[in-house]
């Protein structure tokens, strides 16, 4: 048996913040935004009271009513985010209770946007084992609340919602998860991070140029090593779904890569970087569009804070 992407739900907060509202609160402006980054606008959770397992619940559901499976059905749920319910226990356990998946298990992944590659490798091993039959991945964040909002370089650059990935076992030959790629610099743990809570900054640290020059370069780095050990090449992807962080990182890995801009998703222009969340979303509207077929090979891949980066493959 293998496993497969069986379903995607996703959560999308109606509440829109656009690039001229922005020009309200901080120094900035339209064009410097798109020019830099390639986004328009993101989605904002304004209401004080919904928390990520919401957003997560809410596209967990999705998922599963389009699969035609019940809460009880699902084994497993990994879950990734960096506004966590609680400190403890995981919102992946918050997330359990609120579905109903009295038989799964469920814990989190803290891997900022790198989330993806590392939680689909797990289900799928996991599956391919016989652990599971069902599992949910969901990416979820409520990034407006780490955001300092009087920083123009990364206020910006950040959305809210969620992604939930139904991965499931199949039998046919023609589709389903091939490899996964994956890696970490823990020595370049102060380009990109959040401190605790109760810091005097809690907001999102960034180094832009340095996460620029190691995204491009280990994101490229990740499809390529992915291709090597499926005996495949750049010209046998039919779609690349790299995080959404900002445009010109993914323009120029694709360039690097010589893969077509028609054959990349990017949605990033409407809902900013919802970090764990956005390949999911990106997948989800890929879907929605028929940009996405069975038997496609797609190349999903990632980095986020820690460094922590990775790519995988899998045929639709």
């Amino acid at each position: 048996m293998n496993a497969y992407i069986r379903a995607i739900g996703v959560c999308r907060p109606k509440d829109v913040l656009t690039n001229a509202d922005l020009e309200k609160i901080v120094d900035t402006n339209d064009e410097w935004i798109t020019t830099r980054t390639g986004i328009k606008e993101r989605r904002i959770v304004k209401d004080p009271n919904i928390m990520s397992s919401d957003l997560a619940t809410a596209a967990a559901q999705e998922a599963l009513e389009k699969a035609g499976l019940k809460p009880e059905d699902v084994d497993g749920i990994i879950l990734g985010t960096i506004v966590a319910d609680k400190v403890m226990p995981a919102t992946a356990c918050i997330v359990q209770k609120k579905l109903g998946c009295k038989n799964a298990w469920a814990y989190d992944i803290t891997a900022a946007c790198s989330f993806v590659p590392i939680a689909l490798n797990n289900a799928a091993l996991m599956i391919r084992s016989g652990q599971a039959k069902n599992i949910l991945i969901i990416g979820t964040e409520i990034m407006s609340r780490i955001i300092d909002w009087k920083d123009r370089n990364t206020c910006v650059l950040f959305g809210d919602g969620a992604g939930a990935m139904l991965i499931s076992e199949t039998d046919d030959p023609d589709r389903g998860y091939i490899n996964t790629y994956l890696k970490s610099d823990g020595t370049t743990d102060h380009i990109l991070y959040v401190n605790q809570p109760n810091h005097e900054n809690p907001y999102i640290q960034m180094d832009g140029q340095a996460v620029f020059k190691m995204a491009v370069k280990e994101m490229t780095t990740s499809v390529r090593k992915t291709l090597e050990m499926a005996n495949l090449t750049v010209d046998d992807v039919d779609v690349l779904c790299p995080h959404q962080a900002n445009l010109r990182i993914m323009e120029a890995t694709a360039d690097r890569l010589k893969i077509p801009r028609e054959k990349v998703l990017m949605n990033l222009h409407k809902y900013g970087n919802t970090s764990s969340a956005t390949i999911p979303i990106a997948l989800y509207e890929a879907e929605q569009e028929g940009k996405l077929k069975p038997g496609q090979l797609v190349s999903m891949v990632a980095i986020g804070s820690g460094m922590v980066w990775g790519a995988s493959l899998v045929r639709w």
